[in-house]
């Protein structure tokens, strides 16, 4: 699954760090696609267990950190947990299948 991210229309270059939770019952490659992110800021994610995210080239794959984590089974647990670990889930999203997520981040 190919992971488009790029700021909001609002914002030039995105400088804010970020936390994704890529959840799916069956491990996945997650290619990361950005634009406008600033280098050298925090984004870290979380990754279903046997699931990987792969960087484009020249991407901020230095300042980003993935991990595999045991997520709840149930969307509904997944979103109590996140709201508990981070205090604010600012988008969720649930899909059966796509080969493309695009999202916008921003303030």
């Amino acid at each position: 699954v190919t992971l488009h991210l790029n700021p909001i229309s609002s914002v030039h270059i995105h400088q804010k760090p970020l936390v994704f939770l890529l959840n799916s019952p069956l491990p996945l490659v997650w290619k990361l696609k950005t634009e406008r992110l600033a280098p050298g800021v925090q984004r870290v994610f979380f990754v279903s267990l046997g699931s990987v995210v792969q960087f484009e080239k020249g991407n901020f794959s230095l300042s980003a950190e993935t991990e595999e984590k045991l997520f709840p089974e149930k969307n509904e647990h997944l979103l109590q947990w996140a709201q508990k670990e981070y205090g604010a889930v600012t988008s969720f999203t649930e899909l059966k299948i796509s080969r493309n997520i695009y999202i916008k981040v921003g303030e």
